[in-house]
């Protein structure tokens, strides 16, 4: 699990629209493959999920307090090559959403 903790709060709602608008060109782009994944909120923050091709969530995205965000990424597809590079992208794109000046610090836990 990824933790990154922010100097100012964090929304799911917004969170959420960032990643639909940011996250499937990056996609397209990188992976060469046209894969649309669904960002369903949850009463925590949104998970990345595609369920035609995948039984569980790929990533969950927490938000914790206002000001830590918690990324977790699948025990079941660790390998998957759709997955792998979901996280290449999404460890650029978590500098962006809050902005690197609005990060304390990244953590990594196991």
């Amino acid at each position: 699990m990824k933790i990154i903790h922010t100097k100012g709060p964090i929304n799911a709602t917004d969170l959420k629209s960032f990643l639909e608008t940011q996250l499937p060109p990056l996609f397209k782009k990188q992976r060469q493959a046209d894969i649309d994944f669904i960002y369903p909120l949850n009463e925590n923050g949104v998970e990345i999920t595609q369920p035609e091709m995948y039984e569980d969530f790929l990533f969950r995205i927490t938000i914790e307090g206002d000001q830590e965000i918690h990324v977790t990424k699948s025990e079941h597809y660790t390998d998957d090559v759709n997955v792998l590079t979901l996280e290449d992208i999404l460890n650029n794109l978590f500098m962006e959403y809050p902005g690197r000046d609005n990060i304390e610090v990244i953590e990594e836990e196991s």
